[in-house]
């Protein structure tokens, strides 16, 4: 289905506060570099697709990276997915970070804030560490590492809460050229061995508590199985969490692992390649195995940089915050804000505890200028008419990002009309494949209700058919035509890069086809409509999932939705659409309710788009970032079973699933 483009933005920026942007300044800086008029962003991402060499240089010197040695190329000639990037180039992904070197941060400044949910009295519980204390803390941490055997190339994990000393941990084997990987202690053990048993880490750092939703959440069973499937070197040491206490007894904890080292002021950075690794980080696993893809030091800092610096105009002094966990690559473009020489809040538990306001009060109190949050969480805090602008001072506030899943129409205007009119609503989406983003804000750029403005710099997107034709205004597949810094190194286990040749590159021959289903509007932007490989396909007509999602947000009785093609005819040839609702307290599809959701569907979409069953469940189940899992779903709408349920947030949902089906007639 076509979508009209929004005929008026949502939000414009004032030509002055375009002009005061990073994004701005660069393109005015290119222009004289490059000596060709780029009057707006779409010549400037125009440029930088036609000519990626100079490009990515010019970038890195405007983002001012930190090289000890000078690359003798941008790219190797070897094609997609094998190409290197700056090779020659020595630089230190934690220098970055902890000497950002801008002139605006002072030694006492803050660097990070670590706070958890608040307290029966209301207060969040703060830990703050200025620029030189989090460099003392990795300091300390890093001669720690030394001290237990860790060197250049060394895997160390981490099943960790979101707290300040994971951020040290990251940060003290980036220093050395360890390689860090972490997953949040709700994965459950099975899931987290499934990740970790691939590095073989000789290092493993645990929380063996975390607080959620006002409890206390006790995982040191997760944490002994954990620990028992590991390689036997892997020594082990336990995380604090404020304001609880050790629980496990004859495993060193934190300070005390730490404190023979300490002393240093700042770590020694090591001197290493552009394309060395930093961290692994997997995918969901829904269908195998976690793809466990190693990320090149380099490739992450530059594209953090450019996607805070530029496209979300991130300054020094910046107090940036997003909702994420440690198991999420959201957590790991957060932590490179340090870069831009911001303030980073880390912030672990319920983003709605005690109530849906909880973040947005503590926004108001650290003056976050930067907040961002999950689509999903958005479009609840609409349903329930909330209005954080009423109730909170967000006067810090430039900025809200959006990620997770696509934000609709409906979500982009609750954002201007309920929690700030003169602010960046920024709906960004990328993955974990490339730890950063395809699409994304801009700053100079108007908002259109459901859009994403624009391609980020660099990438090259398009939008392609089943034939490999170039679409617009019309649905088709996301394709990335060129290399990018961010995607993967490699794979771990995959040195013939079969793997990751087959996962995207197979369809479109040299070029990354990511498997979302997407549209260029007539606006410039993109809109999403969800993952290419759950879309619908009823009578030969192509849906994707979003454009059923999004009528049903007009229904205050529908808290959540999955459409799932269920498969008919003879050999499973054809197909009808399935909706699965959880609905609020209290509703019931019956009187009128199913007829209302179906009506919704048909006058806000088309009639193709109406589900031949509706189906009321208790809940959905989700990857441990909080997506819905649509594959899992189809396939026990399809009798099938769901393998490597280690990987779902929620396993007792798809029990409940399978029992509700089956009592279908």
């Amino acid at each position: 289905m076509q979508r009209s483009p929004a005929a008026e933005p949502l939000w414009t920026p004032t030509r002055e506060r375009a002009a005061a942007s990073a994004m701005e300044a660069f393109r005015l800086a290119l222009e004289r570099t490059a000596l060709t008029p780029l009057p707006d962003y779409d010549a400037l991402h125009a440029f930088s697709v036609a000519h990626p060499d100079e490009f990515w240089a010019r970038l890195a010197a405007e983002l001012r990276l930190p090289f000890s040695a000078r690359p003798t190329a941008v790219r190797s000639a070897d094609p997609l997915p094998r190409t290197k990037w700056f090779p020659g180039a020595k630089l230190n992904y934690a220098a970055a970070l902890l000497e950002p070197a801008l002139g605006e941060c002072t030694p006492n400044d803050i660097a990070v804030i670590g706070v958890g949910e608040p307290g029966e009295d209301g207060e969040f519980e703060e830990r703050r560490w200025s620029w030189d204390e989090l460099r003392a803390e990795v300091a300390a941490a890093q001669a720690a590492l030394l001290a237990a055997g860790i060197g250049e190339g060394d895997a160390v994990a981490a099943f960790a809460a979101n707290v300040p000393e994971t951020l040290v941990l990251l940060l003290a084997c980036a220093a050395m050229g360890a390689v860090f990987t972490s997953c949040s202690p709700d994965f459950g053990a099975a899931a987290a061995a499934a990740r970790f048993g691939q590095l073989a880490p000789k290092l493993l750092f645990v929380s063996p508590v975390y607080r959620y939703g006002g409890a206390t959440r006790d995982v040191t069973g997760a944490v002994a199985e954990l620990v028992g499937s590991l390689p036997s070197s892997a020594g082990t040491v336990e995380l604090p969490y404020p304001g609880e206490a050790r629980r496990l007894p004859g495993v060193p904890d934190w300070r005390a692992w730490s404190a023979p080292h300490r002393g240093a002021a700042a770590p020694e950075y090591a001197a290493l390649p552009f394309d060395h690794p930093l961290y692994v980080l997997y995918s969901s696993g829904t269908t195998g195995l976690p793809k466990a893809m190693v990320h090149r030091a380099g490739g992450a800092l530059l594209t953090h940089r450019k996607e805070h610096a530029l496209h979300s105009d991130i300054r020094a002094g910046d107090v940036v915050f997003y909702y994420t966990t440690t198991g999420w690559m959201m957590w790991d473009w957060l932590v490179s804000a340090l870069a831009s020489g911001a303030t980073v809040v880390l912030y672990d538990g319920s983003p709605a505890y005690p109530d849906a306001l909880a973040t947005f009060r503590l926004a108001e109190r650290l003056g976050v200028t930067f907040f961002g949050t999950s689509a999903r969480f958005l479009q609840a805090l609409a349903a329930e008419a909330a209005r954080p602008g009423g109730v909170c001072d967000l006067g810090a506030l430039r900025t809200v990002a959006s990620t997770g899943s696509p934000l609709s129409p409906r979500g982009f205007e609750y954002v201007y009309a309920a929690i700030k009119e003169d602010v960046h609503l920024a709906s960004i989406s990328g993955g974990t494949d490339i730890v950063g983003c395809f699409m994304l804000g801009v700053p100079t750029l108007p908002v259109f209700a459901g859009e994403i403005q624009r391609p980020g710099l660099g990438v090259d997107l398009r939008v392609l058919d089943a034939q490999g034709n170039e679409v617009r205004e019309a649905q088709g597949e996301l394709v990335c035509a060129s290399a990018l810094p961010s995607m993967p190194l490699r794979f771990v286990g995959d040195d013939d890069f079969a793997r990751y040749t087959a996962a995207y590159f197979a369809v479109y021959e040299g070029m990354w086809r990511h498997g979302d289903l997407v549209e260029r509007t007539g606006n410039g932007g993109v809109v999403v409509y969800g993952r290419s490989d759950a879309t619908l396909n009823p009578g030969g007509v192509r849906i994707g999932t979003a454009e059923i999602y999004r009528p049903l947000e007009a229904l205050a009785e529908v808290s959540e939705a999955v459409a799932v093609a269920k498969r008919t005819g003879v050999d499973g040839e054809d197909q009808e659409i399935w909706l699965l609702v959880v609905l609020r307290e209290g509703a019931s599809l019956a009187g009128g309710l199913e007829a209302r959701v179906k009506r919704a569907i048909r006058e806000g979409a088309s009639p193709r788009h109406v589900p031949k069953r509706v189906v009321d469940v208790r809940e959905l189940p989700r990857t441990r970032s909080g997506k819905v899992m649509e594959l899992a779903v189809t396939r026990l709408v399809n009798g099938e079973p769901v393998d490597n349920r280690e990987v779902v947030a929620n396993p007792g949902a798809l029990d409940a699933l399978a029992v509700r089906l089956s009592e279908l007639d």
